[in-house]
């Protein structure tokens, strides 16, 4: 089970950072490398909501020595149909080399440079480079995950690339059912599938400081979020963290 990092510059959906090592940690926050080097980890797997980081990520794991993996996660529309809301799903790009890291800045520019501020298949296959790149579908707000239990309508266009889909048990209610969902879309059109776990913070018992930023983050955009009623979706548990994912391989 691969662990899945997301840090501080997902706005609103890690309170992991990318700050150094520290040997007394005075800023309060657990940093990714502070992880990584206490447990002996020899690969940082990135997926951030941006690029922002990718410099500062990428500088920590020279100095200490760890392989650095990359992608980004994008929202993406279908073209194919006309109702674009009910289309919008996310998938991870990554990197797979320099010429990688310097397409997936590329690509999400140009996303954010377009009408909807959103990744098109369109503008993937513009930039395509299967040496270069990656196409994965997470697990939760991808399309399969959309269709089944959010009513949405979505046909994404795999032509140019052979994607690899994540699956995640994360002891959500759906996780199982959902895991079997994308099992039987992979098989019939034989496609992979990774197992993967989504990692947002240290222990688990530091659920509750991820409750109280995302609702900092959330204000402000038409929801009324106070911490005894947080009114956050997919939040059901509190294994998305790297407490879990260790007594899970262990």
């Amino acid at each position: 089970m691969i662990p899945i990092f997301k840090s501080h510059y997902s706005i609103g959906k890690s309170i992991l950072t990318l700050n150094p090592i520290e040997k007394n940690n005075s800023s309060g926050s657990d940093s990714i490398f502070d992880i990584l080097i206490e447990h002996d980890l020899k690969t940082l797997v990135l997926v951030d909501d941006s690029p922002t980081g990718f410099l500062q990520a990428r500088k920590y794991c020279i100095e200490y020595g760890i392989n650095f993996i990359f992608g980004i996660r994008l929202n993406f529309d279908c073209n194919s149909i006309d109702d674009q809301e009910s289309s919008l799903h996310k998938n991870i790009i990554f990197a797979r080399n320099d010429s990688g890291c310097k397409l997936v800045n590329q690509i999400y520019s140009d996303s954010f440079c377009s009408d909807r501020k959103v990744c098109s298949y369109e503008i993937l296959k513009q930039h395509w480079s299967e040496e270069d790149l990656m196409l994965t579908i997470p697990f939760y707000d991808s399309f399969l995950y959309n269709n089944t239990f959010s009513f949405s309508n979505c046909i994404p266009d795999f032509t140019f690339t052979q994607p690899t889909f994540f699956i995640e048990n994360n002891l959500l209610p759906t996780d199982l059912l959902h895991a079997d969902i994308v099992k039987n879309y992979c098989q019939e059109f034989g496609y992979e599938t990774e197992l993967v776990k989504s990692i947002f913070y240290k222990n688990n018992s530091d659920i509750e400081s991820l409750q109280a930023y995302k609702c900092i983050c959330n204000r402000g955009f038409g929801k009324n979020r106070t911490l005894s009623k947080p009114n956050l979706d997919k939040f059901g548990s509190h294994h998305f963290s790297f407490e879990s994912w260790l007594s899970s391989v262990k």
